[in-house]
């Protein structure tokens, strides 16, 4: 398998889980809000991937994350294509965050099952210090808005009970619209991010979207 590219601290369960599957994972300690609001880390990850694709064959390097790391796998590889730059040959966002105007209806009616919504305000004050003074529509801060012909192979995870679903489900929709190969796998009674949780005691639902990232990074990376 080919080399990733995680806009994840390095000793988030991704990376760990994505190395397990035999791939050289660089993660990138990309800037971040408050002091660095929209476009600093988009920026920082453009520069890491340039650099790494300089050395390596961009058609065998993904990029993925997860949450807000998925939101910028996704943003990454929508500025890569509006650089006319090298795009990955897949993407991994798993239960990422597409439209940062929070719209979607999981949004609203998660709010009270989804550990990541217990308290109220905070993950849209997030989202808030992230764009700054920059539109939340831009399809830059939300990816379900971009032009997506020519999107490379990509893959997402999500949960009945995460707060993120509809803007999973949507994203895979719009990618699909756009005849971009797209696959969503959606794991019962899971909140955000459950199918990382396979460190210290083995879960079902993380052991299969183990396998399938490793047998969809087999597929597009060889």
């Amino acid at each position: 398998m080919g080399k990733l590219l995680s806009p994840l601290p390095g000793r988030n369960p991704d990376c760990s889980d994505i190395t397990g599957l035999g791939a050289e994972v660089v993660s990138v300690d990309y800037r971040q809000p408050p002091l660095h609001p929209f476009p600093a880390a988009l920026e920082d990850t453009v520069a890491v991937w340039t650099e790494i694709t300089a050395e390596t064959d961009p058609a065998k390097t993904a990029i993925f994350g997860t949450s807000a790391g998925g939101n910028l796998a996704l943003a990454t590889t929508v500025k890569l294509g509006e650089m006319n730059a090298d795009l990955p040959g897949a993407v991994f966002a798993g239960t990422p965050a597409t439209d940062l105007e929070n719209i979607s209806d999981s949004w609203h009616t998660l709010q009270g099952l989804d550990p990541l919504g217990a308290r109220d305000g905070v993950v849209a004050g997030a989202f808030e210090l992230y764009v700054g003074d920059a539109d939340p529509s831009d399809p830059l801060l939300s990816p379900v808005n971009a032009d997506l012909e020519g999107f490379p192979p990509t893959v997402l995870i999500s949960g009945t009970r995460d707060l993120l679903l509809s803007d999973t489900v949507r994203m895979h929709r719009a990618l699909r619209d756009a005849g971009v190969e797209a696959d969503l796998h959606v794991y019962d009674g899971q909140s955000h991010g459950d199918y990382m949780q396979n460190l210290l005691t083995p879960v079902p639902e993380a052991e299969d979207a183990q396998r399938e990232l490793y047998e969809f990074f087999d597929r597009h990376l060889g």
